[in-house]
């Protein structure tokens, strides 16, 4: 899961550019030899969704291929090259030359294959990859679930979730080479001891070889540096840093750390901090912060769920200038780019998994499910844990419990929480493997408004999303806010851990005004935000508000739906604020 760099040792060769690209809805291409060359193709981008480039395949999910011819250079011979998929949405196969490479399951997720011995040197290389994005009710996140074609919430395409199923090739392609023997893994935990930091390395080789190597921890004014002892392929070591400056979402100060070994060299970026929860608080460096800010999603006109670095780097300064810290990764992890910005600018990060609005009550596809959640938990982990911006892990967002409807919105149901033992099964589970994997970061489920609580009692700390004022009471903001009030309240007593609001929100037209302020209004979302942060302030256990969502963004036609998007955003999906974002900055940046 190493992030392929450019070094002494090591090479790249980014392949974002237009690829060759053709649907395939009979599933023919493999066998009429359609990894060596597209009949009858047309130009797509790479990343990027295919649902957003070309209107006539807006709604198409099924089989499709992408080829582009690729020279490797001579000067990598006698290395390893891989192939590297940054995220294929959501089944991927890669072909080099027509011969089948391997394959992936799950999206949002890097997976890599090594292709040297398939290789034709000195002349041209044809690769291709095969990509699927069916909506399956044993897959994670489920689609097509039986049921529900004449609901009048029903949508299209038929997702359990509130968001666009944006398909194909999300991530850079990438190929890299690597010596024979090369590192494979590293992972860095940072702490603090008094006014030094301290920041332990290890480092795993793809062989169980012994032998030496170093490390050289470097900040702005000194350099620490340790040796490395390799045995069985592993070595580890600790060093100690006097008077460390901390990484926090105030000083987001990183140091340079270099590993070297006989063959080898691979750098990274370290933030030297500790994250903890005691009481009613989160401790970032053994102090309380807030994490305040918002819910996401990868999405943009054209790009779809595609890397669009230059909107990153607006994102990052729209939610500045509100006065956020944090966010949430809802409802998967993103791009690897946007976490090194989070490293570089200060953002406190949920990393959460693409396990959203999973269907607990279809007891017989739990096995299947749980299958694919726990490799999705130990990619995201291996992926990410080294990113110090990364704060917790959350395994799942509003898990849906057997016996759910709207009647059920914001009661404590014992019965609810009876049948539904099978889900906080399941859900302990995930916890206990993201524990086990990482025992340094806090973990969590995001849980549903009228959800069972007992689902709560494994978390570290409790994320709550609730639609107090919208989806329950709506139009009535004086009776939500003291069921808001009532419910956080009812939560801390049974529970006593920090709580998260990671939803609330209403969706508003941009522009639609009116006084009285109705729902839909700039004016109702800006007053529904504004009650929930007065309410929060009042209690010292809420440890954050993180409204829904940053931006709208393209969901599935319902009409519950204006548009196909959802309208919840305090900015719209171009990025203009509406009231709501001025009030934000009113409490955020302000205060």
């Amino acid at each position: 899961m190493l992030y392929p760099q450019q070094n002494k040792t090591r090479n790249k060769i980014d392949l974002s550019g237009i690829w060759d690209f053709k649907i395939d809805p009979q599933a023919e291409g493999e066998a009429a030899g359609w990894a060596l060359d597209l009949p009858e193709s047309r130009p797509i981008a790479v990343p990027g969704s295919w649902n957003e480039q070309y209107d006539d395949l807006f709604g198409y999910l099924d089989l499709a291929w992408y080829v582009k011819k690729v020279y490797v250079p001579s000067s990598w011979k006698g290395q390893r090259v891989f192939i590297r998929v940054g995220s294929a949405v959501y089944f991927g196969t890669v072909f080099l030359n027509g011969v089948k490479i391997g394959s992936h399951e799950g999206g949002h997720l890097p997976f890599a294959f090594e292709i040297t011995d398939n290789i034709k040197w000195d002349e041209e290389n044809s690769l291709a990859l095969s990509v699927e994005n069916v909506l399956k009710p044993e897959r994670v996140p489920s689609g097509n679930m039986p049921g529900g074609e004449m609901s009048l919430f029903a949508s299209t395409p038929k997702t359990s979730y509130d968001f666009y199923p944006f398909s194909g090739i999300h991530r850079p392609v990438v190929l890299y080479s690597v010596p024979q023997t090369y590192i494979e893994d590293v992972t860095v935990v940072t702490g603090i001891n008094g006014a030094d930091g301290t920041v332990k390395v290890t480092v795993k080789l793809n062989a169980a070889a012994a032998g030496q190597g170093a490390v050289e921890l470097k900040g702005s004014d000194a350099r620490f540096k340790a040796d490395l002892a390799f045995q069985g392929g592993v070595a580890e070591t600790e060093l100690i840093v006097p008077k460390a400056r901390l990484w926090s979402d105030k000083d987001p100060y990183l140091y340079d750390l270099t590993i070297a070994t006989e063959s080898d060299q691979y750098s990274l970026k370290v933030g030297i901090r500790t994250i903890a929860v005691a009481g009613g608080q989160i401790l970032l460096n053994g102090q309380p912060v807030k994490l305040n800010g918002f819910g996401r999603h990868e999405d943009f006109i054209a790009s779809g769920k595609g890397l669009n670095l230059p909107l990153i780097v607006k994102d990052y300064q729209l939610m500045r200038w509100t006065g956020a810290n944090s966010y949430r990764t809802s409802h998967y992890p993103y791009s690897e780019e946007e976490m090194q910005l989070a490293d570089r600018e200060g953002f406190l990060i949920i990393d959460e998994t693409p396990a959203v609005s999973l269907q607990m009550g279809d007891v017989a596809n739990h096995p299947e499910r749980l299958r694919m959640c726990l490799q999705q938990i130990e990619e995201m982990i291996a992926r990410d844990k080294n990113h110090p911006a990364v704060v917790a892990w959350c395994v799942a967002n509003e898990p849906m419990p057997a016996g759910f409807g709207v009647g059920a919105l914001g009661e404590s149901d014992p019965k609810m929480e009876a049948v539904n033992m099978a889900g906080k099964a399941f859900l302990d589970t995930e916890l206990a493997r993201a524990r086990e994997l990482d025992p340094t970061r806090p973990v969590t489920i995001v849980t549903v408004m009228g959800g069972p609580q007992n689902w709560m009692e494994e978390c570290d700390f409790i994320c709550m999303n609730r639609y107090w004022g919208w989806y329950a009471l709506g139009g009535q903001l004086d009776l939500a806010r003291e069921k808001l009030k009532e419910e956080l309240d009812q939560i801390w007593e049974r529970f006593h851990k920090p709580i998260v609001m990671t939803e609330f929100g209403a969706d508003t037209i941009a522009g639609y005004h009116g006084k009285p302020a109705v729902m839909w209004t700039e004016e109702y979302q800006a007053d529904l935000i504004r009650f929930h942060l007065e309410v929060a302030a009042e209690r010292a256990f809420v440890a954050g508000m993180q409204v829904w969502n940053f931006a709208d963004f393209a969901a599935v036609q319902s009409v519950m739906r204006v548009g196909g998007l959802n309208h919840k955003g305090v900015f719209t999906r171009i990025r203009t604020p509406k009231m709501a974002a001025h009030v934000l900055r009113e409490f955020w940046a302000n205060k």
